[in-house]
């Protein structure tokens, strides 16, 4: 038996999941509503302010499954209740970011600045010139962004420039030395 996928979730006040017949998922909260279809085989039941996941059979793919429907209803109901969040840091002389309204705008170097566009649901917030806050109800789509404004100057070993998150450790390398 899966041991994540057996624990009960429990429901906060405020929050209502709705369980309809194809096994999609709603979930309404303070924060907005998220929807997600689930996998079929997944028994999915609301008993006395808790939601149970049950499978069918004891199959490979079931008990991978098992765990990780259980784990997909836990965190939509955390992102309507309290939401999650990503802390990126730029590192680099010359390097940083500005904002003026949905759009980000990232000076990394290159010979032009990087513009984004912050995406449905998810919030960006700039702490001074270095830091970004990425925000948002739906865990998949905060750490999707977090990632793509990464993507776009990685953390080099070497002096360390680059967009990190601000719980990541880079290692670092020792550089050239002369000839002697």
């Amino acid at each position: 038996m899966s041991r994540i996928g057996r624990m009960p979730i429990a429901v906060p006040a405020g929050v209502t999941v709705t369980i309809a017949d194809d096994n999609t998922v709603t979930v309404k909260g303070p924060k907005g509503t998220l929807e997600r279809v689930l996998p079929a085989e997944m028994t999915i039941k609301e008993e006395d302010g808790q939601i149970l996941v049950t499978r069918p059979n004891d199959l490979k793919r079931m008990k991978s499954l098992h765990g990780l429907t259980r784990t997909l209803v836990n965190n939509m109901i955390h992102g309507v209740t309290e939401g999650y969040e990503k802390v990126l840091e730029i590192n680099g002389v010359g390097y940083r970011a500005q904002k003026q309204g949905k759009k980000l705008t990232l000076h990394l170097g290159y010979s032009h600045p990087v513009e984004m566009e912050d995406p449905e649901g998810i919030e960006t917030i700039l702490d001074g010139q270095n830091k970004i806050t990425v925000k948002g109800i739906s865990k998949e789509k905060v750490g999707q962004y977090a990632a793509e404004i990464r993507d776009k100057r990685r953390p080099e070993p070497y002096k360390g420039k680059g967009i990190k998150y601000a719980d990541e450790v880079i290692r670092r390398k020792v550089g050239k030395t002369g000839k002697k």
